[in-house]
């Protein structure tokens, strides 16, 4: 598949997907938007640096299988500590991955956290994907999901590549977290499914 389109990919209905955590609301607009509202102190997290373990996030995810690629287009209104949307790939309550767009320090960072018992965190300032609309992809290929991601219609970047050996009852999708307030409403544009990129370069 060409790593700057999206041609290969087949829509997955707002109703083929479970939330893991229900959130505050969620409702699809007529023109097929999803918008959903983060309950505040939502969150993923395990362990590392901070000592807690939180497991609250609204992820609403389905099947994802070896071989393929998903990929969430989603709003970025964010302003506070922390909000964040993205995919996320869902293992166990221990192994998962969200990717996304999260608002830290006062700027959006594109970032991505790896968990396998423990969480990992990698993130990089992105003041331009604030208050736009972004597309984060998810490729497993073999033995690894590669992680790329796009503002509006540009070209795909590398995000993440990090080993992953899951094959059974793994699930991905659209995911939304508030951290620190309430009333966070996120507009997901689109869910797809489809091949997975055909190289890593």
């Amino acid at each position: 598949m060409n790593q700057n389109s999206s041609g290969n990919q087949r829509h997955i209905d707002w109703s083929a997907g479970r939330w893991t955590h229900e959130p505050a609301a969620a409702r699809v607009t007529p023109e097929g938007v999803l918008l959903a509202t983060a309950v505040e102190s939502s969150d993923a997290w395990r362990h590392t640096s901070y000592g807690f373990v939180h497991d609250t996030e609204h992820a609403l995810v389905a099947p994802f299988a070896p071989g393929s690629a998903m990929e969430v287009e989603f709003g970025t209104p964010f302003s506070e500590q922390f909000d964040q949307a993205g995919i996320f790939v869902r293992a166990s309550d221990e192994r998962w991955v969200k990717a996304g767009i999260e608002f830290a320090d006062g700027v959006p960072q594109i970032g991505a956290v790896v968990t396998d018992g423990r969480s990992d965190w990698s993130a990089s300032s992105a003041p331009a994907w604030g208050d736009t609309r972004v597309t984060f992809r998810v490729s497993w290929a073999d033995d690894a999901l590669t992680i790329r991601a796009r503002r509006e219609d540009a070209s795909w970047q590398l995000v993440r590549l990090l080993p992953f050996e899951a094959r059974e009852e793994v699930t991905a999708g659209p995911f939304l977290c508030a951290p620190t307030r309430a009333g966070l409403e996120v507009p997901f544009y689109d869910w797809r499914a489809g091949a997975p990129d055909g190289s890593l370069h």
